[in-house]
């Protein structure tokens, strides 16, 4: 914290000086906006908020047999997500419960909140995020901006690292966000440099960590298609292959019943919520406002309304994208995609907002007035 008043010339030096170092060590952003922040719902009952959930479901798969995983104490943050999340809340409790196995205990553990804990599912983020996201930031600047000087390319992974929603909400609010947009981003890698098969198994793991990845799936497809009818017809049937044995694999355990494969793709997509969740800025929430659309409707209906309205929305910008598969313009397809999915579609969460914003982010230097102005 600053005392303004007291500015003089050594405390110029010193922020300069704070500012390179926090260039330098991106690791630092996680300390100085986290330090601060409290969880969202922090020592909140009765339901403590998306951190308790993070948190139930590395307790839920560490001790439930995976067959009963999406049926398990669904009023207690019954676990919502793909099974590749699922995964990875077994691996981060299987690594927690090593160290204090009280972290995770089946149900008396519910709301626990200590110091030590809160530092290790922060880690968690952190770790996935240089995993993950952040080698995916420096392939894809290095491929857009090839023949640019270092100092853009630095500018660029500065400001795409430090875009405040995604760090507000995954190391603040408390999410795992930057795995699905760090797939998403390794497949768009993929796609730049021709490797379309290993794209589109990125692609079905960013779906399989996060339903939400299906706002880019009308642009990348459009794009594979499109690339597919200009150069090669029969690539369509190996991105096919690929995309079933992809989601084969992850869905496997869950294949053993009709009844088990259905339960899980209920607890993903969850009509019965409703047409948005909570107050979301796009077109139904405001509407909603005047016109009370969840009481004259039935939810059905909204469903099918809201379908309709996103197609027509993301027709124009898939069509151009089929008809000209530029590897530049798959960038703009997939901000298009996405914001009309969050402006339209069914049972929108606020935090959706963060799919448009890693598309229009990468533009940031392209279209530096409109993508900031998206941003701030």
């Amino acid at each position: 914290k600053m005392d303004y008043q007291k500015t003089s010339e050594t405390s110029h030096k010193n922020i300069i000086s704070d500012e390179e170092s926090i260039i330098d060590s991106p690791a630092k952003r996680w300390l100085s906006w986290v330090n601060d922040l409290k969880i969202e719902s922090y020592n909140t009952p009765p339901m403590y908020g998306d951190y308790e959930a993070q948190r139930h479901w590395m307790e839920l798969t560490l001790h439930i047999p995976i067959n009963r995983w999406y049926y398990y104490d669904l009023d207690w943050w019954g676990l919502d997500y793909p099974p590749l999340t699922a995964y990875v809340s077994w691996i981060c409790g299987k690594i927690g419960s090593i160290l204090d196995p009280t972290w995770f205990a089946l149900d008396s553990s519910r709301g626990y909140e200590s110091d030590e804990s809160k530092l290790f599912m922060r880690s968690t983020v952190l770790i996935c995020d240089y995993l993950i996201y952040v080698p995916a930031v420096l392939v894809f600047v290095n491929w857009w901006f090839a023949g640019n000087s270092w100092k853009k390319r630095e500018l660029a992974v500065l400001l795409i690292l430090l875009q405040p929603a995604l760090i507000l909400i995954d190391h603040g609010h408390f999410q795992y966000n930057s795995v699905m947009l760090g797939l998403t981003l390794w497949a768009i890698n993929c796609f730049f440099y021709d490797h379309d098969v290993l794209g589109s198994i990125f692609f079905c793991l960013a779906l399989s960590f996060k339903q939400m990845a299906l706002y880019f799936a009308p642009a990348i497809f459009s794009y594979l298609l499109g690339k597919c009818i200009k150069n090669d017809i029969r690539g369509v049937m190996k991105l096919g292959i690929t995309v079933i044995v992809t989601f084969g694999i992850v869905f496997y355990p869950f294949l053993g019943s009709l009844e088990q494969i259905s339960q899980v793709i209920i607890r993903i997509f969850p009509l019965q919520r409703g047409l948005y969740e909570d107050k979301v800025a796009n077109i139904w929430c405001a509407i909603n406002v005047i016109i009370k659309l969840r009481e004259i409707f039935d939810i059905n209906l909204l469903a099918k309304i809201s379908l309709i309205t996103t197609l027509f929305a993301i027709l124009p910008s898939c069509i151009y994208l089929g008809s000209n598969p530029d590897k530049r313009y798959l960038i703009y397809g997939l901000a298009n995609s996405s914001l009309a999915f969050f402006l339209f579609s069914f049972q929108v969460h606020e935090k959706s907002i963060l799919l448009p914003a890693l598309p229009i982010c990468l533009l940031i230097l392209d279209d530096v007035f409109w993508c900031s102005w998206f941003i701030n």
